[in-house]
């Protein structure tokens, strides 16, 4: 079952997808291979893994973290979600530019944005979503967007979510880029995946 990319706009962002074996007991679907993410040029280290459930309308996000910097690679488990991962590497000829896929247990999509992306999500049913991290948590080192900055202009598929008060509250892309932490993200066109 050989994972299948598509490059997307955002340079180091992808759209991962592979075939599920069904018959009438369920399904197989291989997610992760080490040797097969490698030979493809993504990361095949990854430190935590994070499990989240949310109900239809919510809307997590935009996170990300700069010490240790983290990338994650997303998918939907249960139900479907709108998965969201916006550049924000200083430098990046597509810096505040965004990406979003429909992902569901259905159809097995994943999402991987490396460290220099915020990412959030939106659940479109009851849904859980499970994310494999390149660093592990770290309160000091993290920060986060906000879901609706006009700077960025994501097509939510929700006029109204619901929101934690830390997302509510979160800074612009402008804001983000103004602190002297974002300088630990700029874009390296020869490692755009990292």
């Amino acid at each position: 079952m050989p994972f299948r990319i598509e490059p997307i706009h955002l340079p180091g962002a992808l759209v991962i997808e592979n075939d599920a074996f069904r018959d009438e007991r369920g399904f197989f679907r291989e997610v992760f291979r080490a040797d097969r993410f490698r030979e493809l040029g993504l990361p095949a280290e990854f430190v935590q893994d994070n499990h989240s459930g949310s109900k239809r309308g919510v809307v997590r996000g935009l996170h990300f973290q700069w010490e240790p910097p983290m990338g994650k690679l997303m998918r939907v488990t249960v139900g479907a979600a709108f998965l969201v991962a916006v550049d924000i590497r200083k430098g990046s000829p597509t810096l505040g530019k965004w990406v979003g896929i429909e992902a569901s247990a259905e159809n097995g999509k994943q999402l991987w944005a490396p460290a220099g992306f915020a990412r959030g999500f939106c659940a479109l049913t009851d849904c859980e979503v499970q994310y494999k991290c390149t660093g592990v948590y770290n309160a000091q080192g993290e920060s986060g967007i906000r879901w609706n900055d006009p700077a960025i202009g994501i097509a939510w598929p929700v006029a109204n979510p619901s929101l934690s008060a830390k997302d509510a509250a979160a800074q612009t892309l402008a804001e983000w880029l103004a602190r002297p932490e974002s300088d630990r993200f700029r874009f390296d066109p020869a490692h755009p995946n990292r």
